[in-house]
């Protein structure tokens, strides 16, 4: 089997574990009230989703050994369509027509990639100067996305990608030179790149959780795009890496890179957005109860027409 294959093959096992694993998560969570949540640790339901999500970050590192960061990261968008028919199963309903054109798009998009990206399996690392460099660019245009302002949502989204993309970065670097023979295996350059992905890799988990508090279609799709575009940087600009065909291969592509973008856009859209539930009163008003007693009929705050309606029914809601 050659590199390309085994990279294609393994990234797909990954894709699926996590996917499976954000389904069960899913299903998991919305069972589970917020007392409950120390539950977990005794489920066994919640262990499976720990150990699917292990084993998929273990096949996407054996992944990063076999293939380039330009044709493996990409394939991390596989997690968005596998999820679409687990889902769905889970769920109990048939895949809707959106989702199935946004596999599509994504598939399509993701083997013209395929066709430019193929190549030898990676021999080359970054030194501990260019991982340094990295690892301080990266961190101030994190700073920069993280400052306060409008859209939090998109910009932390983007952060967190761009996190996630040079942690794969450096691990392939430290897959690479721990499989090399010919040095140590704890080297200097491997402790220190390790101990970097330790911390974008759980920066990029930390921001990606800020980023889905507004909701979950829009910023996934940021967190996936941004990824692969971070890790296709640095290994085109500093490991050498070249897609395949001349400027016809670039512009198959970027073409490729286009329809994926638009198919992953199109799965992000199908994502439900949380429902988050309303206050009953506001917080600087009278105590909860009291409140809840002046909206009581026959009572002299008691009012119907201040209350809003549900639409398309006559029931009223509580403000």
């Amino acid at each position: 089997m050659n590199a390309t294959l085994a990279a294609v093959v393994l990234s797909l096992f990954s894709a699926v574990a996590y996917a499976a694993a954000a389904v069960a998560q899913e299903r998991l969570a919305s069972r589970t009230t917020d007392s409950g949540m120390l539950r977990l640790l005794g489920s066994g339901a919640w262990w499976w989703t720990v150990v699917l999500n292990a084993s998929a970050a273990l096949l996407h590192v054996a992944a990063l050994k076999y293939g380039t960061l330009t044709l493996v990261q990409p394939l991390g968008a596989l997690t968005l369509v596998a999820a679409v028919p687990l889902g769905a199963r889970v769920a109990g309903r048939r895949v809707s027509a959106v989702e199935w054109r946004g596999t599509a798009l994504t598939l399509i998009g993701l083997s013209a990639l395929l066709v430019t990206a193929s190549g030898p399996a990676p021999d080359d690392v970054l030194s501990v100067p260019q991982a340094l460099g990295v690892a301080a660019a990266t961190a101030a245009l994190i700073g920069m996305l993280s400052r306060p302002g409008t859209r939090p949502g998109l910009r932390h989204a983007t952060a967190s990608g761009f996190a996630s993309g040079v942690a794969s970065a450096l691990t392939q670097t430290v897959t690479v030179a721990v499989t090399d023979r010919s040095g140590p295996l704890l080297s200097a350059q491997v402790i220190v790149v390790a101990l970097l992905v330790a911390a974008f890799a759980a920066g990029g988990l930390l921001l990606s959780q800020t980023a889905y508090r507004g909701g979950l279609g829009a910023p996934l799709a940021v967190v996936t795009l941004a990824n692969p575009v971070a890790a296709a940087a640095i290994g085109l600009f500093l490991l050498g890496e070249q897609l395949q065909g001349g400027p016809a291969g670039l512009l198959l592509a970027a073409m490729g890179a286009g329809v994926a973008a638009w198919g992953v856009v199109t799965l992000s859209r199908s994502v439900p957005e949380p429902a988050l539930p309303e206050p009953l009163v506001d917080a600087e008003d009278e105590h909860p109860v009291a409140a809840v007693l002046a909206l009581e009929p026959g009572s002299a705050a008691y009012e119907p027409s201040l209350l809003p309606k549900q639409p398309g029914s006559g029931q009223l809601t509580p403000l």
